[in-house]
């Protein structure tokens, strides 16, 4: 089983692609000391952990090819930076995450570049080497492509070598080969650094469902037993949230090792159920996930989103409809699990692939030579002309921003939202497939709610044994005040509803 929870588990965090969020030393890239000046804005939004992506000295400019699991890019600063922006978070009630990348590392490692120079390296273990004939013998020259990569070649020729070795995601990130007891025990040094040296709380763990190779699928799987005994060793707390890109029943297995997985089957329903209009039974769905992964582990956590750093913005999926932007993040806040806000979502940023322009400098003032602002890439969707930057929008009372922010505190004041372990979750049907809606049982203060996917108002009728939920605590239908005034939902609208006798703070919008 997993290492043991925190005693708070976050109930909303935050994804940081460090490069695009705030720059303090104007080179254009954004950085630690960056993060550590925004930490006062996450906190006030409401974020309780934030998630690092790749913060290791790497080549690339996204930095999921590590060269040094112990040190921190220059381009972002230094370990010093780094204990600075823990102690920061930690006083601020904010968990800090890191990327682990332990499936590959980058080419220009010290382990590879050693490995590749002789079979006789003691670091040729560590990665994955066959000659052809034996790739050919094996038949495993070829792979079918997968939502997480692309490479239907995955063994490259190393030149002057009759071996090649093999990256599942490119040829310049070697997939490592846990088979080597040494390599484990490297890995270890290295989880024990970060946690127990260094004081971080967990890991977003990349590639999970990759450790070992596509021939091996349930090796992957029994991997996350040795990590988790590490990480218990090192210490009691530690969060662990893996990146298991699969379907449901995938997914499921790795919950026996891991704390959280995130759920990418209910992040693409949501996706499509915006783009059309109705409901495909998610909630019928999410119940059938929660039913699999308790038979793994009842404390499992699901680590939901709307996107992440490798899918297009939910922002530009919607066609950068404010309405459907709004509304998609009324689902996901409302919805059981651990949500987790990819940086910029919460102003409406756009982004379509290729990856480098869905992962834009964030927008904080409307200044166009303002010194956060990074620079690394010319941004083609998230501009100042296209998205209102956060300091206009923590102006406007209609603003996502603002959306976002009445969510998050509605959903960490009231329990029946903010619930983690063990989802409370029912549905509710109403008949029409514009109509999403679902009850959150609580023993302090149950609620309904209610979302209109369509286009066009839409009528509902609450069910009988439900009749009593009928004080509105958050609208974004103006229509409605206090109390329902009408059983019709304005289009890409969302309300939720307490019982009349409650007493509550009205979160209208």
């Amino acid at each position: 089983m997993p290492a043991e929870k925190p005693a708070n588990i976050p109930r909303v965090c935050y994804e940081i692609f460090v490069r695009s969020f705030c720059d303090s030393n104007g080179d254009g890239i954004g950085d630690l000391n960056g993060i550590i000046s925004k930490l006062d804005y996450l906190a006030d939004l409401g974020i309780e952990a934030i998630w690092l992506t790749p913060i290791h000295p790497s080549p690339s400019y996204h930095k999921y090819d590590v060269t040094d699991y112990y040190g921190i890019d220059p381009e972002y600063g230094t370990l010093d930076d780094f204990r600075r922006l823990l102690s920061g978070a930690h006083a601020r009630g904010i968990a800090v995450y890191l990327d682990l990348i332990v499936n590959h590392t980058s080419t220009l490692h010290p382990w590879f570049k050693s490995a590749r120079k002789s079979k006789h390296s003691p670091y040729r273990q560590f990665y994955w080497w066959m000659t052809q004939d034996q790739i050919d013998h094996l038949g495993i020259s070829e792979r079918e492509t997968s939502d997480d990569s692309q490479v239907v070649y995955p063994w490259h020729e190393n030149p002057g070598d009759d071996e090649k070795y093999y990256g599942l995601f490119y040829k310049g990130m070697p997939d490592l080969n846990y088979h080597s007891e040494t390599l484990q025990e490297e890995m270890a040094k290295i989880v024990r650094f970060w946690l127990a040296d260094m004081g971080v709380d967990g890991f977003r763990l990349d590639a999970a469902r990759h450790i070992y190779p596509d021939w091996a699928p349930e090796q992957s799987v029994n991997f996350w037993e040795f990590f988790a005994k590490i990480v218990a060793e090192a210490r009691s707390d530690v969060f662990t949230v893996g990146e298991v890109w699969a379907e449901t029943e995938e997914v499921a297995p790795y919950f026996r090792n891991l704390n959280a997985t995130f759920h990418f089957d209910l992040s693409f329903a949501l996706q499509r159920m915006l783009i059309a209009g109705r409901d495909e039974q998610v909630i019928d769905r999410l119940l059938a996930s929660f039913n699999l992964f308790q038979k793994y582990n009842p404390l499992f956590i699901n680590a939901i989103m709307l996107t992440n750093h490798d899918q297009e913005r939910i922002g530009s999926v919607v066609g950068g409809d404010v309405e459907k932007i709004k509304l998609a993040a009324s689902i996901l806040l409302t919805l059981p699990g651990q949500p987790y806000l990819y940086y910029g979502e919460e102003i409406g940023m756009l982004g379509l692939k290729p990856d480098p322009y869905i992962r834009e400098p964030f927008l904080w003032t409307s200044a166009a030579d303002d010194p956060q602002l990074t620079s690394w890439i010319s941004p083609q969707f998230t501009t100042l002309k296209t998205v209102p930057p956060l300091s206009v929008q923590m102006q406007e009372d209609s603003s996502v921003y603002q959306h976002y922010k009445t969510l998050i505190h509605l959903r960490k004041r009231e329990p029946a939202l903010g619930q983690v372990l063990a989802p409370n979750l029912q549905p509710i049907r109403l008949g029409d497939e514009r109509l999403l809606a679902y009850f959150r049982p609580h023993v302090d203060r149950s609620l309904v709610i209610i979302h209109n996917l369509g286009d066009t108002e839409a009528g509902f009728n609450i069910p009988e044994d439900k009749s009593i939920f009928s004080q509105v605590i958050f609208s974004t239908d103006q229509q409605h005040s206090i109390a329902l005034t009408s059983n019709r939902l304005a289009p890409h609208s969302s309300i939720v509803l307490a019982p009349a006798t409650a007493k509550a703070d009205h979160a209208k919008q």
